[in-house]
């Protein structure tokens, strides 16, 4: 069995539901500098890197990374993992489907809340099993060098997922596979062995435009690009503050989402095909599944850590999440329609 074939073996022993390879060009060097986002990107990186690199600068440029100042640091390390990790001659691309069958309970009185945050912190998931798998890879070749990242690292991980082969960036700038749809939650290795690569994904969309048209806050600007800040997702979880700080437009919009959103990959044809994940930590709680919007905006900060100790949901912090609820239960109030 060649050591590609291995790694891929082992990745599907450890519970990953896709694995693909990148290789990148091993005859170029990456840049010791650090551009701003208007500078070009260097002409010494391997041929996806000045795409991604482009991609990246023209959508902070537009300023649809609200405040997310930190994709603003070191753009040319975000598009080139070899900034990442010297000598990275490999991007190993796992995926794990979260798709339960369960559904949301969108009753009167209820929010809705993105189906991966439904169960544990995937984050969590990832790690433990990564670094399994790196100590594997460690074990067959031990001169090697990794790291390891899922969505906490400076990678453009839906695009190498892409490059690997575990699908294709539709419309709505996620990662459609057409095997597990829109869900699949990603992770990356990167290596310094040289691993035998796969076929880049193909895009599928053809001429469907179903997720920009379910787009609740019109946050899809064109084919492929989001303005994050109108993204219920960005809205809900990412932005800090009171209240005002959205527009009522966009809080409209918001409807009873009160973390995350799935609209635009809901209707996605593509998840019709689409199996039930066989991982237990993504099984929905009652809480996940009919979040009560009365109860819920009466949690204190100490309730509110214990009920989500290990849920992503801790991430919108208390003062966001009952910021989202008050707007949800707005929402949903007739003179609100």
């Amino acid at each position: 069995m060649s050591l590609t074939a291995a790694i891929k073996q082992q990745a599907r022993i450890l519970g990953f539901d896709a694995i693909g390879i990148v290789r990148l060009a091993n005859n170029d060097a990456p840049s010791t500098l650090t551009p701003q986002p208007h500078e070009p990107c260097p002409e010494n990186a391997t041929k996806i890197v000045p795409q991604l690199y482009h991609r990246l600068t023209e959508w902070l440029r537009l300023g649809y990374h609200g405040t997310m100042t930190w994709m603003e640091r070191a753009p040319n390390k975000r598009a080139d993992p070899r900034v990442v990790l010297p000598g990275c001659q490999s991007i190993i691309s796992v995926g794990i489907n979260y798709l339960t069958d369960h559904r949301a309970n969108e009753q009167p009185g209820h929010g809705r809340i993105a189906r991966y945050a439904w169960g544990k912190d995937y984050h969590k998931v990832f790690e433990t099993r990564l670094k399994q798998l790196e100590k594997f890879i460690k074990g067959l070749v031990p001169a090697t060098h990794t790291r390891s990242y899922s969505d906490t690292g400076p990678l453009m991980e839906k695009a190498w997922a892409e490059q690997a082969g575990l699908g294709w960036i539709g419309k709505h700038s996620n990662l459609v596979s057409a095997d597990h749809g829109s869900w699949l939650l990603l992770g990356e290795i990167l290596t310094t062995v040289e691993l035998e690569p796969d076929t880049p994904g193909t895009d599928l969309c053809g001429s469907c435009t179903l997720c920009i048209q379910a787009c609740p806050t019109d946050a899809i600007t064109e084919p492929y690009v989001v303005d994050a800040t109108r993204c219920i997702s960005y809205l809900t979880i990412e932005l800090r503050g009171d209240q005002d700080r959205i527009s009522p437009d966009l809080q409209q919009g918001m409807g009873n989402k009160i973390f995350g959103c799935d609209d635009c990959l809901d209707v996605c044809p593509f998840n019709l095909r689409a199996e039930p994940t066989h991982e237990s930590a993504f099984q929905p709680s009652a809480v996940t599944l009919a979040p009560s919007l009365d109860e819920l905006s009466r949690l204190d900060e100490q309730t509110f850590i214990s009920l989500f100790q290990q849920s992503p949901i801790r991430r919108a912090k208390i003062h966001g999440f009952q910021r989202n609820i008050a707007i949800a239960q707005h929402n949903a109030t007739p003179s609100s329609a």
